[in-house]
């Protein structure tokens, strides 16, 4: 059995844009370890959903030795000899490069920033070619992967975090966030409450708003914003969230890290981005992605929003287009 190792440290959405990658390097060769060094959290959640093998902590590997003249540690080298190599770290830095490769001659090294408009996933999927022969050519064709498959154990576990959250599972559920990494990539909280009052004029459903640690304010205003009841999934790990998704009818939510993480799992996402970030938008097939005004409110947008969220509960067959907002 060989391996293949992969460095990626990014936060949760950008790693989970890699998924595709990871697949077709899985592909290329089914027997291969196929190992993850990431953050330490990120690794080990995708290690129990199976996108990898095993994973390592990025920042324990000595790294850092390659962009100088020290000598990489011998856990660096352990891991890296007789493998293949894909780096999605350091491809800027000359002396990265050269000294990575003195480690692994064939290592593919590359930026996650795309070239020009392409979709982040698309170009991250397209550096693997030259090990993995044709997999992008295959997602250009259409051929998207197919989601992430959530383990029944986090079904249940996720079940019963509604749960305790107050769910009675009698009622399709709509899970919205209002949080992201900056405030430049949040709609309007009163946008959100808009939409959430529509949805629940035309259809039977539960509101479940997540909070996660760093959506506390967010979430804090729109709850002061809605007009319907909601209950709150509060601080969960990603693995319970993983397992709430499985049980989620729809959710709408900002460029976030647990967006993706929706779209991954294959729930019916509806992703809320600007157009400066588009190419980070979602690769799963089900995830329909809109451009919104963060900046104004605006009427258009919400009743856009809203026609797409009535599509998706309705049709049960999203169909993965991206649609902009003007």
């Amino acid at each position: 059995m060989g391996r293949t190792v992969v460095f990626h440290p990014g936060a949760l959405g950008d790693v989970l844009l890699a998924v595709p990658a990871l697949g077709a390097l899985r592909a290329r060769a089914p027997a291969d370890e196929l190992v993850l060094a990431a953050q330490p959290r990120i690794g080990a959640f995708l290690t129990g959903l199976a996108v990898g093998d095993r994973d390592v902590a990025f920042d324990t590997l000595g790294l850092e030795a390659l962009f100088t003249d020290d000598d990489p540690p011998e856990r660096l080298r352990t891991l890296v000899t007789d493998a293949c190599v894909v780096s999605w770290f350091g491809a800027a830095d000359t002396t990265f490069v050269t000294r990575l490769r003195a480690l692994a001659p064939a290592a593919v090294i590359a930026s996650t920033k795309p070239p020009h408009a392409t979709a982040v996933w698309r170009h991250l999927l397209a550096s693997t070619d030259p090990l993995t022969s044709g997999a992008e050519a295959e997602a250009a064709a259409g051929h998207a992967p197919p989601p992430v498959p959530v383990p029944s154990g986090l079904d249940a576990e996720g079940r019963r975090a509604l749960t305790a959250a107050g769910w009675a599972g009698e009622r399709r559920l709509l899970l919205i966030h209002p949080g992201a990494g900056g405030v430049t990539k949040r709609w309007s909280p009163e946008g959100f409450a808009a939409v959430t009052a529509a949805l629940m004029q035309s259809a039977d459903l539960d509101v479940v708003v997540h909070d996660g640690p760093a959506d506390h304010d967010a979430v804090a205003a729109l709850r002061a914003a809605l007009r319907v009841p909601a209950l709150t999934l509060t601080d969960v790990s990603l693995p319970t969230l993983a397992g709430a998704l499985a049980h989620a009818a729809l959710w709408i939510g900002t460029d976030s890290g647990v967006t993706h993480l929706a779209a991954a799992v294959g729930a019916p996402t509806v992703a809320l981005f600007t157009e400066a970030n588009l190419a980070w938008r979602p690769w799963a097939a089900q995830a329909r992605t809109l451009v919104v005004n963060v900046t104004a409110f605006s009427r258009r947008d919400i009743d856009s929003v809203v026609a797409e969220a009535m599509s998706v509960l309705r049709s049960g067959t999203p169909l993965g287009a991206t649609t902009t907002l003007r």
